[in-house]
Parts: structure tokens; sequence; C-alpha cells
């Protein structure tokens, strides 16, 4: 593979055992509609049974009460339980075999409700099988749309230890790229104006909580700051400053594991009948437990257990009482689903403008399926299509405007679709484009051009890059993408002063914002779009080859928007005849 991006599915054979898994079982996997219900509304639930479950019932088992539903063959024990109707046959070339499809509908339910479910299917033999695995799922009922300031966002990704260690401090210089560089929260402070200059509005913050590591994904404490990299006055100083400037701050938090070392984790397994085991899926104590991706390090929590999870909420709620606006939510695909619904409930209930948006690296319905339950998704298959059209120039026009057409047709447009070109977990873009700062700005004014909320990676804006791939020998080393910011001479004026001009640009012209994107047939090699926004329209043209290239087209644009090489543009009679 060209680009290594992290993830459960980051291989084609990971990616072909998910498929199969998906059809050959009992799965629901978040298939009802509508997804974000509102109080009125009755919501469909669907189920899937593969070739391999004679499965000829099915039902629903619900609660409202916020305790787990309980039943059994038909019979509520605590809760409701609905029969679903067999609606339909699918015949399976991938599974040779067929397929049998379940619905029912859960009747509406009063503002404010979370509805808790799980799904079941039994066999000719009697046997009931619990969706998923035994997956539990939940959904919010209310009117809560995004927050109408997401569209304007602009996004910039501090990762904390590595972006400013403050005036009176200089770098650290640990032996490798995973020890402590120094940056702080004071240090991010004392740059606010150079952050403001840059045009951004929104900072999302690396996790800032107290932790053993350079990355902070993995917390020992919930209710506190690193000391590195500053305190909670620090953090409270930032945001009031931030605030009264213009800026809105996301934090990043991690639901679904912390450190090993937290306090919690070691009450649980020093201690056999300690109540923090249950907070843990031990599969033999104390040495055998669910943890992320397998590394021991990182514990993943229980958040079926009602203290575990109200733990983490409170947590939540906690930090968007102190001021921030938001979370980026790390690995949004560990938690049970059932979680995601507390977790919408008291998000809105504690800030109503609060921006939520999850770390899915994974297929498209996977990331719809958190659908009222976040605000959006990071939009990592654009991500992929930017890569493969710009750095690595695999795509041509016609290839890379057929999947926008596509992926924009997919996805609501209440569903915040953040944009990037890198990030802390992957090479950064300059790297796998060779350096070719062209190539950066053409993805970049498509980035910009495109209705996502855009979100700039740390130096991507100066030329920052890195030194070795973060693929070494097979394994990952992510630290090589997170190298220190670079400040005054070093970084590279005249990108940054391209990228002020994008951030203004999108700024200024709400059609970049909210307009309706319309693909423009050139060339192959030419690709272009529309957008357009009440009677303004805007021509968005890049040219993806390293030559000049003629364009003849009509000329009825109120603004073009020519890609970063020099061109020339001429009218006559009516038609527009641009150089590039």
């Amino acid at each position: 593979m060209d680009d290594f991006i992290f993830g459960t599915l980051a291989t084609d054979a990971r990616r072909l055992t998910y498929e199969h898994a998906l059809r050959a079982g009992v799965t629901h996997r978040s298939a009802r509609h509508p997804r974000d219900p509102l109080p009125e509304d009755p919501v469909q639930i669907e189920l899937t049974v593969g070739p391999e479950h004679f499965c000829d019932r099915a039902w629903i088992y619900l609660s409202t009460d916020g305790l787990d539903p309980v039943g059994d063959h038909g019979a509520a024990i605590h809760g409701q339980a609905i029969p679903m109707e067999q609606v339909d046959v699918i015949w399976d070339n991938l599974e040779w075999g067929y397929r049998r499809r379940f619905r029912a509908m859960i009747p509406e339910q009063p503002e404010g409700t979370v509805v808790r479910y799980y799904v079941t299917a039994c066999d000719t033999s009697g046997n009931e099988v619990q969706s998923d695995g035994g997956a539990y799922y939940a959904y919010f009922v209310a009117n809560d749309p995004t927050p109408d300031w997401t569209y304007d966002a602009i996004v910039y990704q501090i990762f904390v230890d590595r972006f400013y260690p403050g005036d009176a401090q200089d770098w650290k210089n640990p032996d490798t790229p995973s020890g402590f560089y120094g940056g702080t929260l004071r240090g991010i402070h004392e740059k606010l104006d150079d952050i403001i200059e840059l045009g951004v509005n929104t900072l999302w913050l690396s996790p800032i909580f107290p932790s053993p590591s350079h990355h902070g994904y993995d917390a020992t404490d919930y209710f506190d700051i690193e000391p590195r990299l500053g305190s909670k006055e620090d953090l409270k100083d930032l945001i009031d400053t931030a605030h009264a400037r213009g800026l809105r701050i996301l934090l990043d938090f991690v639901p679904n594991h912390w450190s090993f070392l937290h306090p919690n984790f070691q009450s649980a397994i020093k201690d056999k009948n300690s109540e923090q085991v249950s907070w843990y899926n031990f599969q033999s104590w104390p040495g055998q437990y669910e943890s992320f991706f397998s590394v021991k390090s990182l514990p993943k929590i229980n958040l079926r257990n009602s203290e575990a999870r109200e733990h983490i909420l409170e947590a939540v709620k906690y930090w968007l009482d102190f001021g921030v606006d938001g979370f980026r939510l790390d690995y949004a695909v560990g938690p049970t689903r059932d979680f995601w619904a507390d977790f919408r409930k008291i998000t809105r209930e504690a800030k109503p403008d609060c921006w939520t948006f999850g770390e899915v690296v994974e297929p498209p319905d996977s990331q719809l399926s958190f659908q009222g339950l976040i605000d959006g998704c990071l939009d990592f298959i654009l991500l992929e299509a930017l890569r493969l059209t710009f750095a690595f120039r695999r795509w041509d026009a016609s290839q890379f405007t057929s999947f926008l057409d596509r992926h924009e047709a997919y996805f609501p447009p209440d569903f915040s679709r953040p944009s990037f070109l890198d990030n802390h977990d992957m090479n950064r873009f300059l790297w796998v484009a060779r350096g070719d700062k062209r190539l950066l700005k053409l993805a970049a004014l498509c980035q910009f051009t495109l209705a996502g909320a855009p979100v700039i990676y740390y130096g991507t804006e100066v030329g920052l890059s890195q030194l070795r791939d973060t693929r070494q020998d097979g394994k990952g080393i992510l630290e090589e993408s997170r190298l220190p910011m670079l400040w005054g001479d070093d970084q590279d004026g005249e990108l940054l002063e391209y990228y002020k001009k994008l951030i203004k640009l999108r700024q200024q012209e709400r059609g970049l914002r909210y307009g309706a994107r319309q693909t423009v047939n050139i060339h192959k090699d030419i690709l272009a779009y529309e957008r357009r926004y009440d009677d303004r329209s805007l021509l968005i043209l890049m040219n993806l080859t390293e030559g000049e290239t003629i364009i003849d087209l009509d000329g009825s644009w109120n603004q073009m928007l020519i890609a970063t090489q020099p061109c020339s543009l001429e009218y006559r009679s009516g038609r527009c005849h641009i150089s590039l």
C-alpha cells in the first residue's frame, strides 16, 4: 500500500475479514431509520441474518428508563419486546448463500429519551442469538442539530508537546522522537497572535490530561492536567483569552481506554475482589484483558459497567462546564454504541452548542451510523482520495470528481465531516508528496473549497515535514510525523502566506461553506467544480499536470479561483480563455 492510515481496516486483508463477518453473521450495526429521530418519529430497526444461521424469528428488546432491557424468546423481562417481521431474502455471492432481513418499528418517544435496545434472532432449534456479538445500541430523541457555528469552523490541530515551550523556554532534546520536547499550554497562549493572524477560529488540542507519554492518549486522570503541559489555571487562561479573541477550544478525549498506570486499573489488578475489576473485561485475571489494539499498557474501559460509564460522562461534563467548546473523540468505534446516546444527552444538556466529532477510520456506513450520537466524523475517506489525487497522483480529475459526487451525496448536509490532509497518526502530506509544495497547495486549495470544516495539522502551513517514514521494518513509528513546530526564519513564509489567503477566502465566501457544489467537466487533467450560493457563483480550477494547459469555456462566474501555478485570464466574445 502507498499510504498507511492507522485504524481497524488499514489493510486489504482486514477489510475482507470485516466484510465476511458482516455478511455471514447476525447483524444490526445501527441499521435504523431515522438515525437521529425527533420526538414525533417512530424508528425502523433492521436485522440481517447470514446463511450459517437458520433463524426464522427475531425480536427487539428495548428500555427507556436508563437500565438495560432484558428479554427471552420474545418475552420482556425488563422493558419491552417487539417481534420483527421477515421482509425479504437476499442472495449473497461472497457468502454463497441466502441472507434474511427482518424489520420492526419502535414507537415514537418523548423529547430527551434515551432508547436502549438490542436485537436477537432465534433458529429452528430455539437458540437465540444476539446481534453483533452481543452489542447493545441506543439513540437519543431530541431536536438538537449540529451547531450553526461549526459550518464556519476552520480548525487548527495542535500537538501540545510539540507546538511551543514558551517564550522563556527552549525546546528539550530527547534521545528519540517519542520523548518530551517541552511544548506547553502557556506556549500556545503566547502564540495566539500567530494563530489569529493565520486566520483559523477553532483550536483542537491533543490530550492534555496526566499521562506518562508525549502524546497523552494514555491518561491516568480525566479530571486534571498533565504538569509538564501546565495547570488548570493555564488552560482556563487559554480558554478565556481564546474566547475573547474569537477562538473556540476543542479537547481530544479518549473514552475507550486509558493508561495501565491509572489508579483505577492498578486497583483492579491488585485485588480480584475489587469493585474496579468490573471496569475492565478480563479474560483471565489479572494478566489477560481487553486493550486497545492488544497494547497491554492501554486497557479498554468496560463502558457497559454503569460506574465506569458515569465516570467518563462526568469527566466530559466537567470540561464542558470548565469552558471548552467540544471534543474530538479518539477511536470512537471502541466504546459500545449505547454509550454514545448517553454521551449525546449529557453533552447537549451541559452545552447545547458544543461540537463533537469522532475518529472513525472505517467505511462511510460505519461513520454514518454515528449520526444523532455525535455531530459527525473526521473525513478519512476524503483524506484517502485527496492523497491519492494530489500526493501520489494516482487519480486523475475524472476519478476524483466521480468519487466526490458520490461521497457528498452519501452523507446528509448536517453530518459534520471535518477534512484534513494529514494528522499525527500518518505521514505528513509534504513527506508523501516528496516535498513538492505545489502539490500541497493544490490539495489545500481543494480542501478549502469543499464543504467540510478544514483542519490544518500544526506546521503543515509552514512547511513542516519529517525525517523518516512512519512505517519502518513493518512497524508504525508515528512519532516521525510529530516533530516540533517551526518558528521564525525556519518557517516557509511563502507557503504560510498562501494558507492565509486560502483561509481568508473561505471566510469571505459563504459559497465555499454553504454553497452547492457542481462538477464541471473540462478535461481528465483539470479538476473543476462550481460552488453556488444565492446569486454568486465561483469556479475552482486545478491543473493536475506539471505542464501548461489552455482552457476555453463560457465565462459566467463571479470569481475565478486558479491553482498555484502562474495563469492568465482573458475574455473574448463571452468566453473565457485560461492558461494555467
